[in-house]
């Protein structure tokens, strides 16, 4: 039997997050992909696991269908549950496991709202907005500018190893080129650009230690080949 379903979107970056986690923990997983464009994750099955009705959702089959949604959460439930020898988590009583958490929600309100409504701004706004492209893009800078101060000295962002903390930012920053990339539509203003290497190179270099991780590069290899199929 399957461990894990996951309820996911061939693109989002959000739904495969998680999968860096079963991925690193060797957890096995069923994914269940829905299309927004036919409203297909606001279905009464998904919605009796998850009643916001986005994705992802992660049902343990192991733990009495125990469902759980918000990838961060999901994050942090498998390694509570699953990561006994803490290959990619803290115990509770370690004393940067409160900063783990810290660099989780940094992410969900930093950077994954960011970087979504600059995509949103970007690529499926109907009317162009400059000022909102600009302001989402110039977040996304000031983001990466707090991250560039945090890895100015280390490697990782806690306990110096590799965790959910950073796993947790992988997706969305594997996507900078493509958010700061040609939109919808054409202004006439300038907007700002980005030179991810250039301007911010310790979190360009913790990104590249990140995606060569094995598990990290078999999870973006494989939504790619999911959106190949879109």
């Amino acid at each position: 039997m399957v461990h894990f379903t996951l309820f996911s979107h061939k693109g989002g970056p959000n739904p495969w997050r998680p999968v860096i986690a079963l991925k690193e923990l060797n957890l096995s997983y069923e994914t269940v992909f829905y299309e927004f464009s036919k409203n297909e994750q606001k279905n009464e099955q998904h919605l009796a696991y998850n009643p916001n009705g986005r994705v992802p959702t992660l049902v343990d089959h192991q733990n009495n269908d125990y469902a759980i949604w918000e990838s961060d959460a999901i994050l942090a439930y498998l390694t509570d549950r699953y990561d006994k020898e803490r290959k990619i988590s803290l115990p509770h009583d370690h004393p940067d496991y409160h900063h783990l958490l810290q660099y989780l929600f940094f992410q969900s309100s930093g950077q994954g709202v960011i970087w979504g409504q600059a995509s949103w701004f970007n690529f499926y706004h109907p009317e162009p907005v400059a000022s909102a492209v600009t302001r989402y893009r110039n977040e996304i800078k000031r983001v990466l500018g707090v991250l560039e101060t945090i890895l100015q000295d280390k490697d990782y962002l806690v306990a110096g190893k590799y965790t959910i903390a950073d796993a947790s930012f992988v997706n969305w920053n594997a996507l900078v080129p493509y958010i700061f990339g040609p939109g919808k539509h054409e202004f006439k203003e300038e907007l700002p650009q980005l030179d991810f290497e250039k301007e911010f190179p310790k979190t360009y270099a913790w990104h590249q230690r990140l995606v060569e991780r094995p598990a990290v590069a078999a999870t973006l290899k494989e939504r790619e080949q999911a959106i190949q199929q879109l």
